[in-house]
């Protein structure tokens, strides 16, 4: 069984930094592209990072940046370093893994295997 586990997340004031991660267990961690997600109150959930195997990135346009994805194939981590944070990055952070041939290059081609972790706040105010 597949487990995501998100920590790092916090309260931070506007243009401060955090650095999210995620552990992914009962996979072969190697293979896969991998994203984070975010979800305001109110609003979807969104692929803000993604990141292939060989670490090819991309970002949406909100982000970018400001946003790293990184990841440790040696530990099955993948990061988020947010610096310059604002208020609208407010939301519960998700990592998950992506499919979808091009879904790196654009979002709208990804899709997820629908198993979630429980997710870390990451909250922006003054």
């Amino acid at each position: 069984q597949v487990q995501l586990v998100e920590s790092g997340g916090g309260s931070v004031q506007p243009g401060g930094s955090l650095t999210l991660s995620c552990v992914v267990s009962g996979t072969v961690f190697t293979i896969h592209t991998m994203g984070w997600y975010r979800q305001a109150p109110g609003k979807q959930r969104e692929l803000v990072a993604a990141i292939m195997s060989a670490g090819r990135t991309n970002y949406t346009d909100s982000v970018k940046g400001r946003f790293t994805i990184s990841r440790d194939n040696g530990k099955n981590t993948v990061y988020l370093q947010m610096n310059s944070l604002k208020p609208e990055d407010t939301a519960v952070y998700y990592c998950n893994r992506l499919a979808g041939i091009g879904c790196v290059e654009d979002f709208r081609l990804c899709t997820n295997f629908g198993s979630w972790g429980q997710g870390t706040q990451v909250t922006v105010s003054s």
